[in-house]
């Protein structure tokens, strides 16, 4: 995965990274938009992509490696000269089109051009990680994450080393660690709240920097890190229109429970819904600009972005008198459930592909393991009983639709959702509504 997508950059093309949880339909759609010709893939994935060639006219062509067939991409490179010069492209050439989760409708491609891929090294990593061509990279955010791609680009660019994992959940990077004495990870808080109750048995000495990102970092979980290892969580925010991490704080300038201040070459202000700029300690929306920044790819959404000249990235943020900045929520539809998007309404219109499913709203609930799950409030068609064996036959339906990372994890059947006067779905109302449920049982895992 690495070398394609390294090599697809060298030779002057543009890269479009899918996860390999996706679901045909769900592969098919940046293929049509971004109009990708050629792809290539890992065999084991073979047959999710192959039912997106009838969906998908504008894919001439595919090639596996790992498969040991005619025409793989082992057998096309066994004969192949080593020596190639890199296409030479410009600085403002698109490289890559990272799609986002999405919030609402259709996920959004962003561009990004190759003078990004330096911008953000020399910003965050260069200013804030501070890593050492001796450093050794590991990570469980996947390469179409543009926080996972990171983990690559930032040892590269140094000189350092870097470890891929094709599993990376906290019983795979403890012993990884371990094993290739890595000094740098990269991965969300829910995986460092689950690897401190691990940690008996794996050798994680030589960690040196951890850095926290994906979702919001609670101040419990840097606690308990920190007590157990020594290390203090870098945390940050990013987004996919921004490349990477805009808001951080180096390890002696960290305030638990704060995201922190914007990385050198970078701006944020907090706004309100008019755009105008809110003094410290009120709550409003999170603004940034700075070298890299949202170009959306032929989507109007981009008019709601970017305002006049400032990214607004949808969270709910205060700043303080020192400039550090503090995460409150959410201000759209997206779930952050350990450290993967999941936007609402792609879960919404699985479940109503559903016949026992008449209307269906999904929201975020408060979870202790994963800081958030995927809880669907599910209005049933006439005469339908909902129960514990429906419950789980929706959840399965919803792994057969979409990813299946985006599955609810809590199903509650309701007589009526809460509405506008116009029909529309109160999804806020929803929200206070899981929040207040999760409050009063303890915020329970599930």
């Amino acid at each position: 995965m690495v070398a394609t997508y390294m090599a697809v950059l060298k030779a002057g093309g543009i890269v479009v990274a899918t996860m390999p949880l996706l679901r045909a339909k769900e592969v098919a759609y940046p293929i049509q938009k971004a109009k990708i010709a050629l792809a290539l893939c890992d065999g084991k994935l073979a047959d999710e992509l192959e039912k997106t060639r009838s969906q998908a006219s504008e894919l001439k062509r595919i090639v596996y490696w790992g498969n040991g067939q005619p025409g793989s991409l082992e057998e096309l490179i066994a004969d192949a000269s080593p020596d190639f010069t890199a296409v030479d492209t410009a600085a403002d050439d698109v490289c890559l089109i990272a799609f986002t989760s999405g919030t609402t409708g259709e996920p959004k491609g962003t561009m990004h051009f190759h003078r990004d891929m330096l911008a953000v090294c020399d910003s965050y990593a260069r200013n804030v990680l501070r890593a050492l061509p001796q450093d050794r990279f590991i990570g469980s955010a996947p390469l179409a994450f543009t926080f996972g791609f990171g983990g690559v680009l930032f040892p590269m660019h140094i000189g350092a080393c870097f470890v891929v994992l094709e599993k990376a959940g906290p019983d795979d990077l403890l012993p990884a660690i371990a094993r290739y004495k890595a000094t740098v990870c990269f991965t969300a808080p829910t995986s460092y709240r689950a690897m401190t109750g691990k940690l008996a048995g794996h050798d994680i000495s030589s960690l040196r920097k951890c850095v926290s990102a994906g979702e919001t970092l609670p101040e419990g979980t840097f606690d308990a890190w920190l007590k157990a290892t020594g290390i203090k969580l870098m945390d940050g925010i990013g987004a996919t229109e921004m490349l990477h991490i805009f808001i951080s704080a180096t390890e002696d300038e960290i305030r638990p429970g704060a995201t922190g201040k914007p990385v050198p070459g970078y701006e944020a202000k907090i706004v309100d819904d008019e755009g105008r700029e809110l003094p410290a300690g009120t709550m409003g929306r999170l603004a940034v600009r700075g070298p890299t920044g949202c170009r959306y790819l032929a989507d109007e959404r981009q008019r709601k972005y970017v305002q006049n000249g400032w990214n607004v990235t949808g969270d709910t943020y205060v700043m303080d008198d020192d400039g550090y900045f503090w995460y409150q929520s959410r201000s759209d539809d997206m779930i952050v459930s350990a450290g993967y998007n999941i936007a609402g309404p792609d879960v919404e219109a699985a479940l109503l592909t559903h016949a026992a499913v008449a209307e269906c709203g999904v929201v975020g609930a408060p979870n202790e393991a994963r800081g958030m799950i995927v809880k669907a409030y599910v209005v049933l068609a006439p005469g339908i009983n909902g129960d514990a064996a429906l419950t789980t036959e929706l959840q399965e339906h919803v792994k057969r639709e979409i990813a299946p990372y985006k599955y609810p994890r809590a199903i509650e059947f309701v007589a009526q959702l809460p509405k506008t006067e116009t029909g529309k779905l109160k999804r806020f109302a929803l929200r206070q509504i899981a929040a207040s449920r999760a409050a009063s049982s303890g915020m329970a895992a599930e």
